[in-house]
């Protein structure tokens, strides 16, 4: 079993190696994929809504993954060469402050209008009473992270572990971004 994972693991390296945007793009739909599962399953959904899964992993795919491989690459050129534990704090501030924003206002946006469908109008409310205390979460939340990302992983392996971790941050906003009558559904 172990030589299974190995070899696996070698793969998914190579993978990531000769097609970082592609393997971190998949790994980001997969991870949202897992995510909402897991959201579907906490809220009591019975059978499982494939079109909303489908959904959120295209956003994945095609959105998350893809901005966290242009984030990184962009974070490490405006800090390139710079290491410490002032530079991480830096990368931290910078980012907080710009893509956690807007990744939670797009991803209550995205919800609200594709996923579940609704009219701006009813997106709009609920972006305006939630949006305040989700981000407020987030910044309560994603410092850490952001800290033991720049701190510990190397620069191909920042999108996968912020993956990773977005998909248990996903399963929170997902539940978050519902609306009331979905939840009576």
């Amino acid at each position: 079993m172990s030589s299974i994972v190995t070899d696996a693991w070698k793969g998914y390296l190579l993978q990531l190696q000769k097609n970082p945007l592609r393997t971190k793009a998949i790994t980001a739909g997969v991870l949202a994929g897992c995510s909402d599962t897991v959201a579907q399953k906490i809220s009591g959904i019975k059978k499982l809504q494939i079109r909303r899964l489908l959904l959120l992993m295209l956003y994945g795919f095609a959105y998350a993954g893809p901005f966290g491989h242009f984030l990184h690459k962009l974070m490490d050129k405006i800090f390139k060469g710079k290491k410490g534990n002032t530079t991480v704090a830096k990368k931290v501030i910078l980012e907080q402050l710009t893509s956690s924003p807007w990744n939670n206002l797009f991803f209550m946006i995205y919800y609200g209008l594709v996923v579940e469908g609704r009219p701006w109008s009813l997106v709009k409310a609920k972006v305006r009473k939630d949006y305040p205390t989700i981000q407020l979460t987030a910044w309560r939340f994603w410092p850490i992270v952001g800290w033991v990302n720049y701190q510990y992983m190397p620069l191909q392996f920042r999108v996968i572990f912020h993956s990773f971790v977005a998909s248990c941050w996903g399963i929170f906003l997902n539940l978050k971004a519902r609306s009331v009558a979905v939840k009576a559904a």
